[in-house]
């Protein structure tokens, strides 16, 4: 087991689909989340099922899965989000409570986390980022 990526402990394609779409539900229906207006507007009129497809395949790729991302990548997905580190840090814990949820185990939970953690800075909006103290 210690030599099995983090994609197999997860429980493969199905583990991951499983819980993007808890996930994804989530995200849609968390007011803090769609607190955003560009946000809210890609809820809206973004197709949820297509979204579902998107981050299940890069979450796939992300955990040492095959390859089968076919989105853009993160600094140009998200550039006219207008995204904020508020609006990171909402996303991020709607993940570890989705991640807690599901029963993703500790190491699981805390290595899928450390992924999303070193996206900050391509997600995060640079004019809307927090110096460092």
């Amino acid at each position: 087991m210690a030599d099995e990526s983090l994609f197999d402990r997860l429980g493969g394609f199905y583990g991951i689909a499983g819980a993007v779409d808890v996930l994804v539900d989530r995200l849609y229906s968390n007011a803090s989340a769609n607190a955003n207006p560009a946000v809210d507007k890609f809820h809206t009129e973004g197709g949820h099922a297509g979204f579902k497809f998107l981050v299940t395949a890069w979450s796939i790729e992300e955990t040492g899965g095959p390859k089968c991302y076919p989105g853009r990548d993160m600094r140009e997905s998200h550039a006219h989000l207008n995204v904020s580190e508020q609006d990171f840090d909402t996303v991020r814990l709607e993940i570890a409570a989705t991640l807690s949820y599901v029963g993703v185990p500790k190491q699981e939970h805390d290595e899928f986390m450390a992924i999303i953690d070193s996206y900050r800075d391509m997600v995060v909006d640079p004019d809307k980022r927090i110096a460092a103290e």
